[in-house]
């Protein structure tokens, strides 16, 4: 309903809005778990390959994705704003499309483009950020451990995928003790030779630099919490200082009391 005095497209966009919430808070639950499945078929498809069944179920959820993406973007009121918002989605839903097109002669130079490969899994990995995001609220924590896990995993079957030809890389389990040693910033003997090897190294080693600082300052701060519990500690916790605001309300609830019999 439209509000006396209120502009035409003011009210439109408001309306807009709040379909579009109305319909993300609907599929959240199963577009959430129609992305680790996507996702999981993905490493998949980079460790064993797919079989003809498990192939359609990637491609009929993909095909779920786009009418979700596109049914999204035609009731997002900024268009812009959105594609802004959405932009590694929009590659994740458009490269699995190059696929389809290899069918076609004139379409064989995308075989080539192995880097689509690593777009793909990076764009892939980021819709299973969103989807950690939204069901990890309030749990940095657990955030951070269950997103490293997706990333370990996915960027082996990456490495797998992008240098099984090469030495370190040639079994899956052997490319995912080298993410995992990556990821928590330790070296290794084997370097990736591919460019997309590359590529994907140097992005699990800054994701690996980036939740370092943070797990480090987690574990201290639960260390420092833990000391300011004790007794003994030099260090005044959020107990001590609770123990003295109350006593602070006590003395000053007794000197009222004391002030007003002396009145």
């Amino acid at each position: 309903m439209m509000k006396k005095g209120e502009p035409v497209n003011k009210q439109i966009i408001k309306e807009r809005k709040n379909l579009l919430v109305s319909i993300e808070g609907l599929l959240e639950g199963p577009m959430i778990f129609l992305g680790f499945v996507w996702l999981l078929l993905l490493i998949a498809e980079l460790i064993w390959g797919l079989s003809k069944p498990l192939d359609y179920l990637s491609l009929s959820i993909w095909f779920i994705f786009i009418v979700d993406f596109v049914t999204k973007f035609i009731l997002a009121p900024l268009k812009l704003v959105f594609l802004k918002k959405n932009w590694l989605t929009a590659i994740s839903l458009l490269i699995p499309a190059l696929r389809i097109f290899r069918i076609f002669r004139f379409m064989s130079f995308l075989r080539s483009l192995k880097g689509l490969r690593l777009l793909r899994l990076v764009s892939s990995v980021n819709r299973s950020m969103k989807s950690l995001a939204a069901t990890m609220a309030r749990r940095a924590f657990g955030y951070i451990f269950l997103l490293t896990l997706v990333v370990t995993f996915a960027g082996a079957a990456g490495m797998h995928a992008f240098e099984k030809a090469y030495p370190g890389f040639d079994s899956y389990g052997i490319a995912l003790w080298w993410t995992a040693m990556r990821v928590i910033t330790a070296g290794s003997e084997y370097y990736p030779s591919t460019p997309e090897g590359r590529g994907l190294a140097l992005i699990i080693a800054l994701y690996g630099y980036a939740i370092f600082g943070y797990v480090t300052a987690t574990l201290a701060s639960f260390f420092i919490g833990r000391d300011a519990e004790e007794k003994d500690t030099p260090l005044a916790g959020a107990k001590d200082v609770a123990d003295l605001k109350s006593e602070i309300a006590a003395l000053r609830r007794a000197i009222e009391k004391m002030t007003s019999k002396g009145g």
